[in-house]
């Protein structure tokens, strides 16, 4: 049964590193992996390219529940490639836009509804690595170890500055801040699943450590829970 199977869920806000850090756990546990924020933010992205308004609720669950993406091998960017509607989105859905859009439909309870039992889905044998907002108070409430990985709004953005600058886009590091910020109100306050950390979560704040770091704290913590050597 799949409730058998071990999953660990890495909560935080944007920038926080969850994703980066989520992605070299299953690596290193030979877990499997599930970005569930690109599951929004490919919504957000389909959104737009059918035309149809972040606010209209009906018309989107409709579009979640349709959404046609695949995860496939190799994509434009490092990771895994993401497929929606046969093209690869793997880089366009990481833009500031479609970040934005995907706090937006996050928030409306019909989406979560529609994209909940697909997350689900992801926990497979040997175990699962789970990164989002939700993951372990709504999606994985009974995960063998929950974290809660933050950082401050100024680090975050500036984490962002940089990645945005080695790309070649203009940026601005005081609108990331706000931008931010913004962020962290509508999914901290939203009525459905906010961003908060579980009951059991363990708190890890990486605002003055490395990537190596946090992974090597959640390792410990795997360990001493059983689920790493």
């Amino acid at each position: 049964m799949s409730a058998d199977i071990s999953v660990i869920t890495i909560d935080g806000p944007s920038g926080s590193g969850k994703g980066t850090v989520a992605t070299l756990l299953a690596r290193q546990l030979g877990w499997n992996f599930l970005d569930s924020g690109a599951l929004y933010r490919i919504l957000a992205l389909a959104a737009q390219k059918h035309g149809i308004a972040l606010d209209d609720e009906e018309r989107l669950a409709v579009l979640a529940a349709r959404l046609d993406v695949r995860f496939g091998a190799e994509g434009e960017g490092k990771g895994a490639a993401i497929l929606l509607e046969g093209d690869d989105v793997s880089e366009a859905i990481r833009n500031e836009s479609v970040g934005a859009g995907a706090s937006r439909v996050a928030a409306l309870p019909a989406i979560r509804a529609a994209l909940l039992q697909r997350q689900k889905d992801f926990r497979q044998a040997p175990g699962l690595v789970a990164d989002g907002r939700d993951m372990g108070t709504v999606v994985f409430a009974d995960a063998r170890l929950k974290i809660f990985l933050t950082a401050s709004a100024e680090e975050r953005a500036r984490r962002r500055f940089l990645q945005l600058k080695a790309k070649g886009d203009d940026v601005n590091l005081a609108s990331l801040i706000d931008e931010i910020r913004a962020r962290d109100e509508r999914d901290t306050q939203r009525a459905v699943a906010p961003l908060k950390p579980a009951g059991d979560a363990v708190l890890l704040d990486s605002t003055a450590l490395s990537i190596e770091q946090v992974l090597a704290s959640i390792l410990s913590e795997a360990a001493s829970r059983g689920l790493a050597r």
